[in-house]
């Protein structure tokens, strides 16, 4: 039972860090990367279609992606669908690929854009914090119904904070990453 605990709390906090990961690659850096276009779906044949199916996109320099659709009767369609996205980029269509440039950001977007990264790590902290709270109070309720002694409340609780403490350290890390690119000039 608190073998199942320990392991039901460490997939939670694995997945909060997985979902972190994936807030953070959607905060633009100022350099071109393809997951910027990850929520874009294109209208296809009558049906919403997500643009990384319909496309091939690369990054050939640093500040530039590049949009190859497979079937070019899309172009438009994809051109369209940037447009109305919040991204806030001019597509550039020459008949065969649409190349996107990412635009050099202020220093002012890149201070608000670190108070974001700050936020969404704090987010994803709190986030770990009530597993550990979750997972105790299991542990005490076992031990209230005589499953488990005091000593091996003691040691179950010292074994979650060290999870927690090993997943909020790596909360910081990412979250130091993400403010040095995106403070990158």
């Amino acid at each position: 039972m608190a073998a199942e605990i320990q392991k039901d709390m460490n997939q939670k906090m694995e997945k909060t860090i997985r979902v972190l990961k994936d807030e953070l690659h959607s905060i633009r850096a100022g350099r071109a990367n393809p997951v910027l276009l990850d929520q874009i779906t294109v209208e296809y044949y009558g049906s919403s279609t997500p643009l990384k199916q319909l496309a091939a996109i690369s990054v050939p320099e640093p500040r530039l992606l590049q949009i190859q659709p497979y079937d070019t009767t899309v172009l438009s369609d994809i051109e369209k669908a940037i447009n109305m996205s919040d991204l806030g980029l001019n597509p550039q269509n020459d008949g065969k690929v649409i190349r996107l440039s990412i635009p050099m950001l202020t220093e002012e977007r890149r201070k608000e854009l670190t108070k974001a990264v700050k936020k969404t790590g704090e987010d994803a902290k709190v986030a770990l914090r009530n597993e550990r709270r979750e997972a105790n109070e299991k542990f005490k309720k076992m031990n209230k119904a005589k499953e488990i002694t005091d000593d091996d409340l003691k040691a179950y609780e010292d074994d979650v904070q060290k999870a927690t403490d090993k997943f909020v350290k790596m909360v910081d890390e990412l979250v130091a990453q993400k403010e040095a690119e995106v403070m990158e000039v």
